[in-house]
């Protein structure tokens, strides 16, 4: 599997978007250092998924947090790992709001293999949500369209945060990721 994710990784953007992987910041590691998302001994394989370089705008409905500890502009160091290159990096934040954030797992609409403790997606990316913070366990459906066979799946809610949660811009791979969708507060920390 690193073979064929390096190569994909290599390859840069397939179709306008880079492929990455849509997991979790969880840590845990398979024996073979494949991402285990807890659904089987087995490590998934999510190369075939792709994450837009671009993530567009924040979705509509979402309030911008009040004094963040990050305002736009500043610059900051990731502590996340949702994606192959990103803990470690310097990221530059877009957009930091107060919302529920939500952490899911789900079966992408094209098939694809089940995706567990997914981080994440906010209350406005959940159809018919509400105000109201959902209770973990609940079922939900994405409106999020992070990668492909996410918008329109059936999602379960396996933790929450009320943290703010910002956008970043940041660099993996040798790709730029602009307004990448999201980071909680507890995942950054200032540049050093």
């Amino acid at each position: 599997m690193r073979q064929r994710l390096t190569a994909v990784l290599a390859a840069g953007i397939v179709g306008g978007a880079l492929v990455l992987t849509g997991c979790s910041g969880d840590d845990k590691e398979s024996t073979t250092g494949a991402h285990d998302h807890g659904t089987s001994s087995m490590p998934m394989d999510h190369s075939g998924m792709d994450h837009a370089a671009d993530g567009g705008p924040a979705p509509a409905g979402i309030q911008g947090a009040t004094n963040p500890t990050y305002a736009m502009g500043s610059e900051v160091t990731l502590n996340a790992d949702h994606m192959p290159g990103m803990k470690g990096v310097k990221a530059t934040i877009t957009g930091a709001f107060h919302t529920f954030t939500y952490s899911v797992s789900y079966t992408p609409t094209n098939g694809g293999a089940r995706v567990t403790d997914h981080r994440w997606v906010v209350q406005e990316e959940l159809k018919d949500a509400g105000d109201k913070r959902l209770a973990d366990g609940a079922e939900v459906t994405l409106l999020a369209d992070h990668m492909t066979g996410m918008k329109g799946a059936k999602a379960t809610i396996d933790s929450s945060t009320d943290e703010t949660v910002y956008m970043v811009d940041f660099e993996a791979g040798g790709m730029m990721m602009t307004n990448h969708k999201w980071v909680v507060e507890s995942e950054i920390q200032p540049a050093s």
